[in-house]
């Protein structure tokens, strides 16, 4: 390996992030600089069209669209009062319930969406009034609703396990679907924990209390918002469908029930969904056409190995090793979006973990929800500035309640990082 390449594909593309330009042009230039040096002839530009080319030429690829389409669909179909209303029967009833309340709604609504900020968006727009209107300080709704809006990228159906799948090399995207349940209700359960002794502290209040006959009304209406998820995952593990199948089954479904059922996505609103997804959709596979580029020159140049070396040598414990890459992720986070990190990181890391026999769905679980994390931070967290903005409130106020929430899901990452079982039982149980 030569070091020269490697150093200009590195701060080549640091310069280009600390001077604003996007992240998938970013990549992009690093990557044909870094190959003019490192091809003889220098044939970057046609290696990197190439690699963009066969990199989006891929069938599993296709359930990104259908997925984003599917979740603008939810998003504006009145999916999200039903679930908190919902949610309101299952944990409305203890102290500071209203947390318990937007946690476990951001957990159904961003099982349906796929989409954190979607989830932060809905969920906070009806619930952070409602809290504060209760007595609940502001920046803490704010806090609660933007931590537990992340579980939707770990509960399925996930674009960003999808992402995972590709950039592994093919890990099944069933496979990771399923795993994906236990390791976001145990974030959503610590974040449970922490708003429970907050509110006992605080002595925040009670939410209503429901008749059981009003329970089971709002149960049967939230019924058809929850019966997508049955549908999707229930369908891929039943082997009706794959995944890319599963993805146009649910823009389906979300049509019916936004547009021809609840009735409260309108016809003349649709041409501006198909393009909010379809600019969503562009964004996401430039950032995957480019970062297949960026893979190439790592395979070309031997950094996987080098890696996987240069950590070896550190240490042959497995748990020493996930702690290094755990605290690396991290830090990454705070700089970097969800998508890019997965794209560039998965290719260096998951020999290295393979090599000790950590199960490549176990950490692409670990991956995914260690960089949920970094969205809720500045600089560069979208779910923080969409939290904040729903709020009403700053950054800086939002920061000092984070930070046991912050905490929560830092138990939840090390939790799943070393109890292998709370992602692998169920691919496993099912046969994957």
């Amino acid at each position: 390996m030569e070091i020269v390449p490697i150093l200009v594909l590195i701060f080549s593309f640091a310069l280009l992030l600390i001077l604003g330009v996007p992240i998938s042009f970013s990549i992009g230039i690093a990557t044909i600089s870094t190959m003019l040096l490192s091809i003889e002839g220098g044939p970057a530009l046609t290696t990197v069209a190439q690699r963009m080319a066969t990199g989006l030429d891929s069938f599993a690829l296709l359930a990104i669209p259908f997925f984003i389409l599917s979740g603008q669909l939810m998003n504006r179909g009145g999916i999200a009062r039903r679930l908190i209303d919902f949610a309101k029967v299952l944990v409305g009833m203890f102290p500071g319930g209203l947390a318990f309340v937007n946690t476990m709604a951001a957990m159904l609504f961003g099982s349906i969406s796929g989409s954190a900020v979607a989830t932060a968006s809905a969920i906070g727009g009806f619930m952070i009034p409602t809290m504060k209107k209760e007595g609940y300080d502001l920046n803490y709704s704010a806090a609660v609703n933007l931590t537990s809006a992340t579980t939707g990228l770990i509960i399925p159906p996930s674009n960003i396990l999808i992402v995972y799948s590709l950039a592994s090399g093919g890990v099944s995207i069933g496979a990771l679907f399923v795993a994906g349940y236990f390791p976001g209700i145990t974030i959503g359960i610590s974040l449970m924990v922490v708003a429970g002794v907050i509110a006992y502290r605080k002595k925040y209040p009670v939410s209503e209390k429901l008749k059981i006959k009003d329970g089971i009304l709002r149960f049967l209406d939230a019924v058809p918002s929850l019966f997508l998820i049955v549908l999707v995952i229930g369908g891929i593990v039943a082997g009706y469908f794959t995944a890319t199948e599963a993805s146009a089954v649910a823009v389906l479904y979300s049509f019916i029930l936004s547009v021809l059922i609840y009735r409260e996505v309108k016809w003349k609103e649709l041409p501006k969904i198909l393009l909010e997804s379809a600019s969503t959709t562009a964004i996401v596979l430039l950032l995957v056409g480019t970062s297949m580029g960026m893979s190439w020159i790592f395979a070309y140049e031997n950094i996987p190995q080098n890696t996987s070396a240069a950590l070896m040598a550190l240490s042959s414990s497995k748990v020493v090793i996930l702690l290094i890459i755990n605290l690396f992720l991290l830090l990454v986070g705070i700089f970097m979006d969800i998508t890019p990190a997965v794209l560039i990181f998965t290719p260096i890391f998951l020999p290295v973990v393979t090599q000790l026999g950590v199960d490549p769905i176990h950490f692409g679980i670990i991956m995914v929800l260690n960089l949920s994390i970094g969205l809720c931070t500045p600089p560069v967290g979208t779910v923080l500035f969409v939290g904040c903005g729903i709020a009403g409130t700053s950054i800086a106020q939002v920061i000092r309640p984070l930070l046991p929430l912050f905490l929560a899901m830092l138990v939840a990452l090390f939790l799943v990082t070393f109890i292998p079982a709370i992602s692998l039982f169920l691919p496993r149980f099912f046969g994957y």
